[in-house]
């Protein structure tokens, strides 16, 4: 009995010590909390403060600021100075300029999304300004510009392959410029780009068209070249679709509708090297294209 008190005791004993460690452990474990808590309080209120520049400047400062930021090219800062001038006084002298130079220095810097959100906002805001024409202009603009890239450029890559999505919007842009302001000073452009917009989406189906032929999907070429040729009849990209479709009837076995479809294609383009076998003039890819 005296032996398993001893024992009893013993445990206790060691039980307790455990239970001193513990608590030591866990003082000195809020200790260096604590001490790391205070350093980095501390090292924050050794930083300067970054104070803002402009809070201290007037508006005609401010806009005088971007103006200068526009001319030189810094288009981030044109941004951000038009942006705080319109949020100070969105109602001002100033704000209606402010606005629609955010989207212009926007689309200037790449940011496309900025200044659509930015463009659509003044379009809303000012339907009947005097410089609404330029407005979708501008829209047209940010939407037509869409950058191919790097790879796009060196590949031969143009705007015909990309999402058509941008070109559609740009297109209806410049469609209002050329509808309703057809005297303002933007509008022989916006037509223009409206020529090569048709183009440009009508080569989008070609380019479709080409992808399915050339995986032996001759009913999908067929289909996406018709689309073409029906949405974007008089673009020069309606050639290579009917190309497409005679070969495409060809591989189906179909000789009288490759027949009739060369027949349109020499009526349509009698010049196209698919009916002469002559090289198109100007179509070598140079050697840095893929």
């Amino acid at each position: 009995m005296r032996a398993l008190n001893t024992i009893i005791k013993a445990a206790l004993k060691t039980a307790a010590l455990k239970s001193a460690a513990r608590k030591t452990a866990g003082k000195v474990a809020r200790y260096f909390a604590c001490a790391a808590a205070i350093a980095i309080v501390a090292a924050c209120h050794g930083l300067p403060e970054k104070t803002d520049e402009t809070a201290t400047w007037a508006n005609n400062k401010l806009y005088t600021e971007a103006q200068d930021s526009l001319s030189a090219g810094d288009w981030s800062k044109c941004a951000k100075y038009f942006e705080m001038l319109e949020g100070r006084d969105p109602f001002g002298h100033y704000a209606q300029q402010a606005q629609i130079n955010v989207a212009y220095c926007n689309w200037k810097d790449s940011e496309n999304d900025a200044a659509n959100q930015a463009i659509d906002r003044f379009i809303q805001l000012h339907p009947d300004h005097p410089d609404i024409a330029y407005a979708y202009y501008l829209k047209g603009m940010i939407n037509f510009n869409d950058d191919l890239g790097l790879l796009g450029r060196f590949s031969g890559q143009d705007m015909s392959e990309r999402d058509p999505k941008s070109l559609r919007e740009a297109y209806d842009a410049f469609k209002v410029v050329v509808d309703k302001y057809p005297n303002s000073k933007y509008a022989p452009d916006a037509a223009a780009r409206q020529r090569y917009i048709v183009n440009a989406l009508a080569s989008h189906e070609v380019h479709a068209a080409d992808y399915y032929y050339r995986r032996g999907a001759y009913v999908a070429a067929i289909n996406r070249a018709q689309l073409a040729i029906k949405d974007y009849r008089n673009a020069p990209a309606i050639e290579d679709a009917l190309h497409i479709m005679m070969l495409s009837y060809e591989k189906l076995n179909q000789p009288q509708l490759a027949d009739d479809t060369k027949r349109v294609l020499a009526g349509t383009f009698p010049d196209s090297p698919y009916i002469t076998g002559r090289a198109r003039p100007g179509t070598e890819k140079s050697w840095w294209q893929f």
